[in-house]
Formats: structure tokens, sequence, C-alpha cells
């Protein structure tokens, strides 16, 4: 757990036009028809969530007889956000090069990573962006990287069968994408694979990885994971993420 330079009584307010102005912005789907009836309808959802001089800036229709909002209004509410304390995943960044080259005088061996959206998943843009030599925004994917044995299983991975190739490829790493989260199925399809890790005996010696929209540091390891990364996580940041755990097996600190 990591704290940050804030000290507790440094309250924090939303921002929208000035500093502490306590505007927000919303946007949510209402099952009525678009019209006056429904604006107003918006209006007062927001203001029964406490919001003040509300204003319904956007309303589009979603589909038959549904309605898409984005509503504005200002709240009252504040956090001390020196307070708050919060799992993150901590690793010093080294850049491509670099971590390749550490990383194989280290360990001594490419690490061996696999990755797969797993069970009735089907989505496979998240794990082909960590996963894939290209990976995105200009961060190259895993399987660039000289210092892992790096395989994108893609989608609907069966939980069973993904425990078995980790148990029969010796990995070093499981990365899991979740992007199905209805009635909570992320939580219960991530535990599964740990489970069937654990029957075949190897979950200690796997380094477990949830991502995903819905997905944090703090629910994966609710879950059982080593780590958790949400939107906005880079490859990078997972393969920095990984070298570090693997070298921590090892008995060794990452520098």
């Amino acid at each position: 757990m990591t704290l940050h330079e804030w000290e507790p009584g440094q309250v924090v307010r939303p921002y929208g036009d000035r500093r502490d102005d306590g505007v927000v912005q919303l946007s949510f789907v209402l099952p009525v028809p678009p019209g006056e009836r429904a604006r107003e309808a918006a209006a007062e959802v927001a203001r029964k969530m406490g919001l003040e001089q509300v204003h319904v800036a956007a309303m589009e229709p979603a589909a038959d007889r549904y309605t898409f909002f984005v509503v504005y209004g200002r709240s009252t509410v504040a956090v001390d956000y020196g307070r708050i304390q919060v799992p993150e995943v901590v690793v010093r960044k080294k850049g491509f090069d670099e971590l390749n080259a550490y990383a194989l005088r280290e360990v001594g061996r490419r690490i061996v990573v696999l990755g797969a959206c797993t069970g009735s998943d089907a989505h496979a843009v998240g794990i082909d962006a960590i996963m894939n030599m290209k990976g995105y925004a200009g961060d190259y994917g895993l399987e660039r990287y000289a210092c892992f044995d790096a395989t994108n299983l893609g989608a609907q991975v069966e939980n069973q069968r993904l425990a078995e190739l980790c148990r029969d490829r010796q990995a070093d790493a499981v990365l899991v994408s979740q992007v199905v989260t209805q009635r909570d199925v992320h939580k219960e399809n991530a535990r599964q694979l740990l489970d069937a890790l654990e029957r075949l005996g190897i979950r200690g010696r796997i380094t477990t990885i949830l991502g995903g929209p819905r997905i944090d540091h703090r629910l994966a390891l609710e879950l059982g994971y080593d780590a958790g990364f949400g939107p906005g996580t880079r490859p990078s940041d997972v393969a920095n993420f990984v070298v570090g755990s693997v070298l921590k097996r090892m008995g060794k600190e990452m520098h």
C-alpha cells in the first residue's frame, strides 16, 4: 500500500469550470422514448442523486424506447484525499531495451508468459493490446520483448485448458482479460482459473494478473490475483511488473 504526499485534512471537490465549483457530468440511459417528459425525468434522477443546478446537456435515442442522457449538475460532496488509502501496483519502471537486458541478465532465461481472454468472453481487444508485438500507442506488446516467451492465446479460452497450458509450458505468469461484467460474471470466471491452478498444484509458482475495463488492483487482490490492471494500462506497465514478480520469486529485488 502506497501513501502519497498528501496529508489528512486536504479536502478535494469535483472540478468543472473552476476549482472547487463541484460541477460534475453524468451519463445514463432511461427506458423511455426521447422527449420533454424524458428530459425532465433525467433531470429528476440527477436531483435525487443530490445534484443542484441540473442541466440536461444531451438527449439522444439509444434504442427503441430507450434514451441516452448527458447531465450536468453541482455537487456539495468533498473528500479528504489525505485519508484515502488504496493498494497500488508499484514497480520501478525500465524502458524497453533496458528491461530486456536487465531481465535476461538477472533471470538468466526468457520468462514464459501466457495471455488469454477466458471463459465465454470473446472480447480480445484488451489482451491483444498488451500481448501482441505492436502493442498500442507506441508501447510495444509483450510478444516483442526478447526477455519474454510470450503467447497470446486469444479469446474464449476455457479456464481448465489455460491452467493446463500453464503447467505444460511451465509458465511464469498468466494474464487474464475480462471484459464482460454483467451480473459479476467476470469475478466468478476469474476465480475459476485460480481454482484450476490450485487443483494442478501450480498456483504458488505462477504470477497471476487480471485486467479489464472494470478491473483494478484492489479487486484483483480480493479475488486472489497478484495484480490487477485497468483502463489506461500500457504493455510496459505489465512487462515491468512481471519481471519484478519473477525476480521476487527468485529471492531478488528489482533495481
